[in-house]
């Protein structure tokens, strides 16, 4: 089986690709890139060399490197994607170009070379936001509040159409928030974590009782397998981990696994459109496809804190060059 990977230098495209390549050997995977700021090469330099795997940097609005990617291939699974809630609010158009029209651009050259299985990777958030009990599950209304879900619901409705007009075997699947090895060092727990480690301070939004549902990467790319190969076209899939935590549950563990205390937790004004809680039931994908996730969410945090400390060369540079582009920014708001 040969299969497109987008997004395959990004957090969870580095974890899937990895997992693809050295679980299914008789596979070949073509990891499609663009290296924006959250994708990095070097999250996946230690791939190459493998037999079935190759390594293209373009960018998925591109129509020819597209169509010309796309001859032979078997499945496409389509992670790539603008994923950051507050550069969307800041910047919704780049958004939109990368998370629709990226999608439509990779739907008609699967279409055209008549693809067996495209997989369109989404997320909890285009469901919105949750009261106090209950799970989203995959007939839960799409409700998304922020440039970021919109852009991303509109690619499911873009991948719907594909399988309703053109017949096209789409498959959706929705997962919760995801955490692990390799995460762009912007979001919460690696950001938190290295911060903490420096000796900063880390800001909490509001009240900090924010709930999420988290999955440990690993078990996503699991469960990203199964689907692609025996879920049922035109279906969705829900992934979760079944682990709820607050926000703010989630910075004390940070705060405590790097030995400060909470004097080093600041809480700072709610960002506009943020969603009060997500759970998924993935009862259907458990029911129908067998899978579950291997990983508690405390064994998974400590996996994941192992990981941080051993591989100071991945995110030391990540966090210069974001330390250089803050400085940039506020040089150019003083010189304007």
């Amino acid at each position: 089986m040969k299969i497109l990977v987008t997004g395959g230098a990004g957090f969870i495209g580095s974890n899937l690709v990895r997992y693809l390549a050295r679980a299914h050997a008789d596979d070949f995977v073509v990891n499609l890139d663009g290296l924006t700021y959250a994708g990095n090469r070097e999250s996946v330099r230690d791939l190459d060399g493998l037999p079935n795997y190759q390594f293209v940097h373009g960018d998925i609005t591109d129509p020819a490197l597209v169509d010309d990617l796309m001859a032979g291939v078997d499945g496409v699974m389509h992670l790539a994607a603008e994923s950051h809630v507050d550069r969307s609010i800041a910047d919704p158009g780049a958004f939109v170009r990368t998370n629709v029209l990226g999608t439509q651009v990779l739907l008609d050259a699967a279409r055209r070379h008549g693809v067996g299985r495209f997989l369109y990777v989404s997320t909890d958030e285009v469901m919105g936001s949750l009261g106090p009990t209950g799970a989203f599950d995959e007939d839960t209304p799409l409700a998304p509040n922020s440039p970021y879900s919109a852009s991303k619901a509109a690619g499911e409705m873009l991948a719907r159409a594909y399988f309703h007009t053109y017949k096209m075997e789409t498959l959706v699947t929705r997962c919760s928030n995801n955490y692990g090895p390799y995460q762009f060092p912007e979001k919460l727990i690696p950001l938190f974590f290295l911060n903490l480690l420096d000796g900063q301070s880390v800001p909490v939004y509001g009240d900090g009782q924010n709930v999420r549902d988290w999955l440990f990467v690993e078990d996503h790319c699991r469960a990203l397998d199964v689907v692609l190969r025996a879920g049922k076209p035109g279906e969705t899939y829900g992934i979760g981990g079944n682990a709820e935590r607050t926000n703010l549950e989630i910075t004390r563990w940070l705060v405590a696994r790097a030995g400060r205390d909470e004097n080093a937790i600041r809480y700072v004004q709610d960002r506009p459109g943020h969603d009060r809680r997500y759970a998924i039931d993935a009862s259907k994908i458990r029911r129908e496809l067998g899978w579950e996730p291997a990983h508690e969410f405390e064994t998974g945090m400590e996996v994941t804190a192992q990981w941080y400390l051993a591989n100071d060369w991945w995110w030391k540079p990540l966090r210069a060059r974001a330390v250089e582009q803050t400085r940039a920014a506020a040089n150019a708001v003083t010189l304007s």
